[in-house]
């Protein structure tokens, strides 16, 4: 069983806590990617990356003085976004550092694949940034089947990644891969379900934490997932499809 995940856009240096394991699976091409985004002047980059004055000058500077070997942060400590702060992995038992190290991975755009303790530096590339360069169209075209062969689904993957980068893996899956989605949501007075981005976040690094503390090996347990008031719905569910309903007035 394989969990995907998102990256996170704001990122940290941890030299002083755990050290990598290992460089990236698909380093080479991203220092193909790296050398493209040295080339472009600071407002191509700023374009390319939709942001701010500041954010735009700080990933300018990582850019031109980057180095992909050393300096390196474990992909799981480097990523500060809401899903990762409620997975906490920095208080992770050994147990569940080793479980996610052989289960979980990060997608990203500017590394592919990342296993936990693969070593990263601070990026700014989200997955759908219009990159259009003399060798792709876009991240899609450029990492096209290589995510999905690197992730090496052993016949299950749990998707807690955004749509943004399940996208640019669950297609080019091997014919036959269960494809297992959580749907975290609140119910309406309508009768529909409804998923808030913020609560969704939290849910799904929630969930990352309750499959690797518990070491979760069979794909059906994840319906025993009960974090943060949310409880598995069996009638609005389906068999990959689990629906996990958020009790609003135990918040």
């Amino acid at each position: 069983m394989r969990i995907i995940i998102s990256p996170a856009k704001k990122m940290k240096e941890d030299l002083d806590g755990l050290p990598p394991r290992e460089l990236p699976t698909l380093l080479g091409e991203t220092e193909r990617l790296l050398d493209y985004l040295k080339g472009l002047s600071l407002p191509e980059l700023k374009k390319l990356l939709a942001c701010n004055d500041q954010l735009s000058q700080l990933n300018y500077q990582r850019f031109q003085t980057m180095e992909l070997r050393q300096r390196l942060t474990p992909a799981l400590l480097a990523y500060e976004g809401i899903q990762y702060r409620y997975m906490a992995p920095a208080v992770f038992s050994e147990r569940a550092l080793d479980y996610v190290q052989e289960h979980l991975r990060i997608l990203s755009g500017f590394y592919g694949v990342l296993r936990p303790f693969d070593g990263v530096t601070p990026y700014r590339l989200e997955m759908q940034a219009r990159l259009k360069t003399p060798f792709c169209k876009d991240l899609y075209a450029f990492w096209g089947g290589k995510l999905a062969e690197a992730l090496a689904p052993d016949g299950v993957v749990v998707d807690l990644a955004s749509g943004e980068y399940s996208k640019a893996v669950i297609p080019h899956l091997p014919a036959g891969t269960r494809v297992i989605t959580p749907v975290f949501g609140e119910l309406r007075a309508d009768g529909k379900v409804v998923e808030k981005g913020v609560h969704v976040k939290m849910a799904r690094g929630e969930m990352v934490r309750f499959l690797a503390e518990g070491g979760v090996e069979d794909p059906e347990d994840v319906t025993a997932f009960e974090g943060l008031h949310f409880r598995y719905c069996p009638q609005r569910s389906q068999p990959d499809h689990p629906v996990f309903l958020r009790d609003v007035e135990k918040r």
